[in-house]
């Protein structure tokens, strides 16, 4: 069986934002992961907390927070949710030149929050990239994805190839 974009009117071909008001409440989570690639220039200001700006980790945290909560007014067909918490761990991995970012949130609502998930996570990377420009211009913020998502009617997806050792 094919499956139809839930965001998508066949009959109009426009896109459409989803009804989710005959859904039932549930816990829902999501947890997102993305990769930095940074210069060892960077690397070192970083691992020593000299960057002129200030704590960048500590900033994009915050942005990422902010993010979350904003994404129904950023992304067109996203449901405004409220969410229960927002959780982004980052950390500078010294001998591979990297920055893991990992989000995750977590709502009780009629709909997912991976979305919510992706955007704290793209948002803080950006951020860590506005702060470290100066040192580093090449950073390369990629591999973001849904690493897994729990509740609602479709239950659990897990993405493997979002492992950290795959990344």
């Amino acid at each position: 069986m094919e499956k139809q974009l839930s965001h998508f009117d066949p009959k109009t071909s426009r896109a459409k934002m989803v009804n989710v008001g005959h859904k039932s409440e549930t816990v829902r989570k999501a947890t997102t992961r993305c990769i930095m690639h940074i210069s060892q220039e960077l690397t070192d200001i970083l691992n020593q907390g000299t960057l002129e700006k200030g704590d960048a980790f500590t900033v994009a945290k915050t942005a990422g927070i902010l993010a979350a909560k904003q994404t129904g007014q950023l992304i067109p067909m996203c449901h405004p949710l409220s969410v229960n918490v927002v959780d982004i761990e980052i950390a500078l991995i010294v001998p591979e030149n990297k920055i893991q970012i990992q989000t995750v949130v977590e709502t009780t609502a009629k709909t997912g929050v991976e979305m919510e998930a992706i955007v704290a996570a793209s948002i803080a990377a950006s951020t860590i990239y506005d702060m470290c420009k100066a040192v580093d211009k090449k950073i390369i913020i990629s591999k973001l994805g849904l690493l897994e998502k729990t509740g609602g009617k479709s239950g659990r997806f897990y993405n493997d190839e979002m492992e950290w050792d795959r990344l």
